[in-house]
């Protein structure tokens, strides 16, 4: 017989852990402008030298991630305070 989890779920005997996204954008490093746009233009120059290269998979694969960077790190970006 299984060991009563009470209302808490189980995973492999124990109790499951709390969803922590993989990556958090509105950690306070991504806080100055020169960072972001960093990243963005790294994203985007990566998919132009891929599309450059005749690569088309891999320019839209990081051509779609700097869109995602334009995204949480330009218009949806709410740094915390640590």
């Amino acid at each position: 017989m299984l060991p009563d989890s009470g209302s808490r779920s189980m995973v492999a005997g124990r109790p499951a852990r709390k969803f922590h996204p993989m990556f958090d954008l509105n950690h306070p490093f991504y806080k100055p402008l020169w960072i972001r746009i960093a990243i963005v233009a790294l994203c985007l120059g990566w998919a132009t030298l891929e599309l450059v290269q005749d690569n088309p998979g891999w320019a839209m694969v990081f051509g779609a991630l700097g869109l995602y960077c334009i995204y949480a790190l330009f218009l949806n970006f709410r740094p915390r305070d640590e």
